[in-house]
């Protein structure tokens, strides 16, 4: 009967719960972080497949709509470099903010640490 008991279960819960925190440290910087650069991988190259960054850069000298001539070749040339440099710029936009997440990820434990620290001293 008292194997079934609420009090019975409170060292168990508290033991898990400590196992867990101990745990968490661990885990963020090593499963979580993984995790993390993969998902933000991923999210890099959503973004390059959203905006056709190699498509366009594979065709720069593809003229357009099969025009075959020097005029056609240099507007097709002239479009579609402007194309690459404006998709480039926002391409390398999404990185720079992918790469600081990843330092958010890397530092938010560390500063929350000290935050908490600081509010208890």
């Amino acid at each position: 009967m008292l194997s079934k008991n609420f009090l019975t279960y409170i060292p168990l819960a508290l033991l898990e719960f400590s196992g867990k925190l101990l745990y968490f440290p661990i885990w963020w910087y090593s499963v979580g972080l993984f995790k993390k650069l993969r998902s933000l991988f991923l999210f890099i190259k959503g973004r390059e497949k959203e905006l056709g960054f190699s498509v366009w850069l594979k065709n720069i000298f593809v003229p357009m709509y099969g025009q075959k001539d020097i005029t056609g070749r240099l507007i097709s040339f002239m479009i579609r470099f402007f194309q690459v440099i404006v998709r480039g710029l926002i391409l390398i936009f999404w990185i720079i903010l992918s790469f600081l997440m990843f330092l958010l990820w890397i530092f938010f434990p560390i500063a929350l640490f000290f935050a908490l620290v600081f509010q208890i001293f």
